[in-house]
């Protein structure tokens, strides 16, 4: 519980300390930040700078499946986290719950599945450094039908709310009581 908990301060808080000096900055699209696989294409890839000791961050992208079967993101890795999940943050009634998606996110034929603040994303848990502003790290995503690719995440500011390209400032954070917050799963 007090593992949870701290995961979560660590996410809500550094937006909230960083407003105070930007206001929702868009990261620019970095070079090479499109990423094919079979079906899939993968772009806009970020993530946030995180407080010195923060023990997780959120890693987000946008999904597009082009083909005819659906897929399933099923896992995933990178070298800057102990471990990887795939969680999704949703209203149940007026609390706001996050929890981990065991069985992966499905990933519709002719369909895009957005990874993003205050939505479904990627919980970079046990961080081995801190992530630093302007600097990109990797994540690893395993695909159930077409396999395994490597996609950069910039690091943007630690409030920022999307890449050059996506709709900035639409976090899913405003107006949210996050000391209403429930994070069990």
């Amino acid at each position: 519980m007090l593992k949870t908990t701290l995961c979560v301060l660590a996410l809500c808080a550094a937006p909230l300390v960083a407003a105070a000096q930007h206001s929702g900055d868009a990261l620019p699209s970095p070079t090479g930040s499109s990423q094919s696989l079979g079906d899939l294409v993968l772009t806009d890839g970020f993530s946030r700078a995180t407080l010195p000791n923060a023990p997780v961050a959120g890693g987000f992208v946008t999904i597009t499946n082009t083909g005819s079967a659906d897929d399933r993101l099923i896992a995933a890795r990178s070298d800057v986290a102990g471990h990887v999940e795939v969680h999704e943050m949703a209203m149940e009634g007026q609390v706001m719950r996050m929890r981990g998606l065991p069985e992966g996110l499905p990933i519709p034929a002719g369909e895009t599945v957005t990874l993003k603040p205050g939505g479904y994303h990627l919980m970079l848990m046990d961080l081995r450094q801190p992530l630093t502003e302007g600097e990109t790290v990797s994540v690893t995503l395993t695909f159930e039908r077409a396999g395994t690719v490597e996609m950069p995440l910039v690091i943007g500011a630690s409030n920022a709310t999307a890449v050059a390209g996506q709709s900035a400032g639409q976090s899913g954070h405003d107006g949210m009581d996050h000391g209403a917050m429930d994070h069990g799963k």
